[in-house]
């Protein structure tokens, strides 16, 4: 992920100053852990001020607008409790080439600060702070004890100290290119690495575009640089100078990330702050996908391996208690032919009444022929009893398994991050599960019980035009099935395997041609846990004749009426 340097943050703030100030701080919402957002309005316009303390991906910028969720943490809290109604009237650098921006507040224009807000965005030590206007903390996102940091502790009550000031030297426009050439050349190393080591305020990203547009590879020596290279690199390390004086950048996407240099543009962007707000946004998703798709996918392999350990001790134990029936025939010879009985007998073998063919009995040699017959009348009743209180057992467990079983194959479904649906339609997996007692995550702070699931289905058009509606998660197979289909739609799903519920949207009237029901019979089965078979069979009938069992979990839904076609997930279009 690509940090916010010095350059990146200038340019964001410049933007916000130009735009922002003066303006009143109406609401403040904390997104999650690192994420505040304060709504500023100006004569023209309302926005929110995201600031991150992310330790990957710390940023500032004009953000989009929080959820409808309520907001429980205490930093934002005492933020608005502090600020709310207050005018921003300043962000400026608390010192040159720092990465530690001071958000002034006062109660109008022109006045002395009552608060600041320090944005300090510096990667791993990222931090938000407010003090009063005698730089006392008041909070912090991120205290940091005596026994933390002996350096520089972060708590309430004391006084607010600057991060460690910079060592290294600072680049200035008025550097000669002989004196900036020495100072860089002076130990021979990879150019990218020397200009690193001899200058603060670079970063790697700003550095690889920077030799990039001077034509010079990253790990170039200096020693094998010729003064044509040397040009080219000057002219390109003052213009980086000229637009921090400036303050005129031109934000882009490049290939592996952005760029407020304009120096390998893949594409143009309007403005920094929409540069950076879908940026990190979405490598945050991203990184968030990736954390839940791997916790969810570990928590059900555990849950399930236990289930069918279980599952499996009961089959074993109504296996046992087929044999009810043979302890009984056995006590029923051994009570027919107790003249063959003698004491000390450990086995007798006897006629079989039907087969006629020898049955060996074990006896136990301390017990008389009745005694021993009355054993095994005992086991007879106790393995039918196990019977009656296996069976249900062993079917609740299949059940369980066969609702998680559904929940595994819709989080294989979602296997990449594309967009931010992906992530929501994880989240929905998780809050199910949480609602069904598998998850407990006290840190999570659920949605309202009563926000609908998410409609971001998949969608798909059909040969002939006809919509296809296919769920992402038990959540949304419940709406889909139970909500939003129709009298005229029709129900697809793979036939006794765990897969997404699929709709078939037709209007009154409309027929569906049998290409179309093929081509939706081939995405139920890519939808499911047999998508790497060849051919996967597939119900489908009208909804209403699709029903939820009383108390059933989300996702389970059975049928009637219904029709069989062979899916190939193989032959699955890509036509949305």
């Amino acid at each position: 992920m690509q940090p916010v340097d010095f350059t990146t943050l200038t340019a964001a703030c410049s933007e916000i100053r130009a735009n922002w100030l003066p303006s009143r701080l109406e609401q403040v919402y904390q997104r999650d852990r690192y994420t505040i957002a304060m709504a500023l309005r100006t004569l023209e316009q309302r926005d929110w001020l995201q600031i991150s303390w992310h330790p990957q991906a710390a940023h500032i910028c004009i953000g989009d607008p929080p959820p409808r969720s309520p907001d429980t943490f205490t930093f934002s809290q005492q933020l608005i409790h502090q600020l709310g109604g207050l005018a921003l009237v300043a962000i400026e650098a608390i010192a040159p080439w720092e990465r530690v921006i001071d958000l002034q507040f006062a109660r109008r224009p022109g006045e002395s600060a009552l608060y600041h807000v320090y944005a300090e965005i510096m990667g791993k030590y990222s931090n938000v702070i407010l003090t009063d206007a005698n730089n006392i903390i008041i909070t912090a996102a991120h205290q940091v004890s005596q026994q933390q940091s002996s350096v520089r502790p972060i708590q309430t009550g004391q006084p607010y100290e600057t991060p460690p000031k910079l060592t290294g030297t600072v680049p200035s426009l008025s550097e000669s290119q002989e004196r900036w050439q020495e100072r860089v050349s002076l130990v021979p190393g990879a150019i990218k690495r020397q200009l690193l080591k001899s200058y603060s305020g670079l970063s790697a990203a700003l550095l690889e575009l920077m030799l990039l547009e001077a034509n010079i590879a990253p790990e170039t020596s200096t020693d094998t640089l010729n003064p044509d290279d040397w040009r080219r690199l000057f002219e390109r390390w003052q213009q980086w100078l000229q637009a921090l004086d400036s303050k005129e950048f031109q934000p882009a996407w490049t290939k592996d990330g952005y760029t407020v240099m304009g120096w390998g543009a893949a594409e143009k962007v309007k403005n920094i702050q929409e540069l950076l707000n879908r940026y990190y946004s979405n490598q945050i998703d991203q990184q968030l996908f990736s954390q839940l798709r791997h916790q969810l996918s570990q928590k059900l392999n555990n849950i399930l391996t236990k289930l069918r350990n279980k599952a499996q001790t009961f089959q074993t134990r109504l296996q046992q208690s087929d044999r009810a029936d043979e302890y009984r025939q056995k006590a029923d010879l051994l009570m027919a032919h107790l003249q063959n009985w003698e004491p000390g007998m450990k086995e007798i073998i006897l006629a079989d009444f039907e087969t006629n063919l020898p049955v060996a009995i074990a006896l136990q040699p301390d017990k008389n022929a009745v005694q021993n017959a009355q054993s095994l009348y005992k086991q007879h009743q106790k393995l039918k009893r196990a019977r009656a209180a296996v069976e249900p057992l062993l079917l609740e467990v299949r059940t369980e398994i066969e609702y998680l079983e559904q929940v595994e194959a819709a989080i294989a479904q979602i296997d990449t991050y594309q967009t931010a649906e992906d992530l929501r339609a994880l989240e929905e997996i998780r809050e199910e599960l949480i609602g069904q007692k598998y998850l407990e995550d006290p840190e999570y702070r659920s949605r309202s019980a009563n926000e609908p699931p998410s409609t971001n289905f998949h969608r798909y058009l059909t040969p002939s035009g006809f919509e296809v509606l296919i769920g992402r998660n038990n959540r949304q197979n419940d709406q889909l099935t139970f909500r939003v289909a129709g009298d005229y739609d029709i129900w697809f799903h793979a036939q006794e395997i765990p897969g997404s519920h699929v709709l078939l949207r037709l209007e009154p009237g409309a027929v569906a041609e049998e290409a179309d029901l093929q081509f939706v019979a081939n995405l139920a089965a890519y939808y499911s846990r047999a998508r790497q078979s060849e051919q996967v069979p597939v119900v489908y009938t009208q909804p209403k004749h699709v029903y939820k069992p009383k108390g059933a979990k989300p996702g389970i839904a059975i049928y009637k009426q219904e029709t069989i076609l062979w899916g190939k997930p193989q032959l699955r279009q890509e036509t949305r």
